[in-house]
């Protein structure tokens, strides 16, 4: 019995067929890119900083709210250079539906995102408050951290002090041995060839002698450590992926629905710096104290945390012992001797005191120094082979440390702090992963800052229609 046979479907390129009147009858009325549409339309042009002006004189402009959807729409689904985003105008029906039409071209579109890099960083803001009053985001508790991107700059491009002698060294070098060829080329044959090139190549390395030797002013009056001739406000960065000129992005999230309440970008290698700033931008947008702020150890500065402190706002960051407590005891760590707060001093133990040594005004730390009793004690060469004995450094805030340590270990702070990951992390998987961003495209921090922004909010707004449904998120964005 021969098998059952099944016919193939042929398309016909020149079948006559009967289309729809207007754009609009393409798009589903559940099709996401209308909540995009309402969610753009609800934003306050004039807090952004984007006038809306229907009646302008002059040079015809495009609509600012269809550059912005097409911006934000387009990041949505990981295309956002210029030139994929005009080939989405011209192609892509919902992109088209989008604009109404609109085919604005690359440079237009470039124009657009230069000229409004800090309205674009406004969007977010805008977009968080829209949450609080959909009651998506709370505020209660909030989660820091910061990850690293790539900048649009080559490693090639970074420069430090160290690179910058080394180079000056080898023109220097090289400068000599051409000068050397070019006389014995004189004494031969002055219009050959040869010397013509050799002279060429000595004009080469004079300019780029004085370059580098402008780059090495430029880090010594600014007491920079590295700079990057292509984008200077970038650095050069450490990650799990290698090192390279990148930028650290950092962002605070609710831990109701995991969105995002704030998001910035600094040029700063790591997050020692950020708790405080992040967390009180964040109550700015919230426009109010959130209630707990967590963070893991890379922001364990007791300044900073300090700051957030005082405000009474619950800090829950484990210091970075405490980080590292599956790692084996040391019994000679500074755990094991005990602190004297009346007498100011150390006892370590075997019973030796170790006293008040100096100030460490960079550290902002006492040192404590077991003297010559060390010497004489059987631990000698184990404990400290130092001939002046232990040394122990105790910070000016031990006591607000040991506080926000002791705080990090209730039960109800490590309930928190097991929700970071899960918080924190999602959002910058998303952007890394699903919208492809391994890179910035723009160069400059406040071009970067934009461009982190419109991310943040792309992030927002598909959480905003998982959560709600596109019906769902358009009727409310419009009662």
């Amino acid at each position: 019995m021969k098998g059952f046979l099944m016919a193939y479907r042929y398309g016909d390129r020149k079948q006559r067929t009967l289309f729809p009147q207007s754009i609009d009858e393409y798009i589903p009325q559940d099709a996401p890119v209308r909540a995009y549409d309402v969610f753009v339309d609800s934003l306050d042009f004039t807090e952004l900083g984007i006038e809306i002006e229907p009646h302008k004189v002059g040079c015809p402009q495009y609509d600012p709210k269809a550059m912005l959807k097409l911006l934000l729409y387009g990041y949505s689904y990981g295309v956002r250079s210029s030139r994929k985003l005009e080939r989405e105008a011209h192609y892509n029906l919902s992109f088209i539906w989008l604009t109404g039409g609109l085919k604005p071209d690359h440079k237009t579109i470039a124009e657009f995102r230069k000229n409004n890099k800090a309205s674009l960083r406004k969007v977010l803001k805008q977009c968080a408050r829209l949450c609080v009053k959909l009651d998506l985001i709370e505020g209660n508790t909030l989660f820091v951290d910061g990850t690293k991107i790539r900048a649009n700059a080559s490693i090639k491009n970074s420069w430090t002090k160290e690179r910058c002698n080394r180079h000056l060294k080898k023109i220097d070098k090289r400068i000599k041995e051409i000068l050397s060829e070019c006389d014995a080329a004189d004494r031969k044959e002055k219009d050959q060839a040869s010397l013509v090139k050799m002279k060429e190549e000595l004009k080469d390395q004079d300019a780029l002698k004085s370059k580098v030797k402008n780059i090495l002013s430029e880090l010594k009056i600014e007491d920079k450590k590295s700079t990057n001739t292509t984008d200077p406000d970038c650095k050069l960065m450490h990650s799990v992926q290698g090192s390279h000129s990148a930028y650290n992005v950092q962002s605070v999230v609710d831990e109701k629905r995991g969105l995002i309440v704030n998001s910035d970008v600094v040029s700063e290698n790591n997050d020692i710096h950020q708790f405080a700033e992040q967390v009180e931008r964040a109550n700015e947008t919230l426009g109010k104290k959130c209630q707990a702020a967590c963070a893991d150890a890379g922001y364990s500065s007791v300044d900073e945390l300090e700051k957030i402190d005082e405000q009474g706002i619950k800090v829950v960051v484990p210091s970075q012992k405490q980080a590292l407590k599956e790692k084996k005891e040391d019994p000679f760590d500074k755990s094991h001797f005990k602190y004297d707060p009346v007498d100011d001093c150390y006892t370590c133990p075997q019973g030796h005191v170790l006293k008040y040594s100096y100030t460490n005004t960079v550290k902002r730390a006492k040192v404590y120094r077991g003297g010559p009793a060390c010497r004489r004690c059987c631990y000698f060469g184990k404990c400290t082979k130092q001939p002046r004995g232990r040394g122990i450094t105790r910070l000016l805030k031990a006591e607000l440390k040991q506080k926000l340590e002791a705080q990090y270990e209730e039960p109800e702070s490590q309930k928190t702090y097991a929700l970071r990951k899960q918080k924190v992390e999602l959002p910058f998987g998303h952007i890394k992963r699903n919208l492809k961003v391994d890179s910035f495209l723009l160069r400059g921090l406040d071009s970067v800052k934009a461009e982190a922004s419109v991310l943040a909010s792309c992030f927002n707004i598909a959480r905003m229609i998982s959560i709600m449904g596109v019906s769902g998120l358009i009727a409310k964005l419009t009662s």
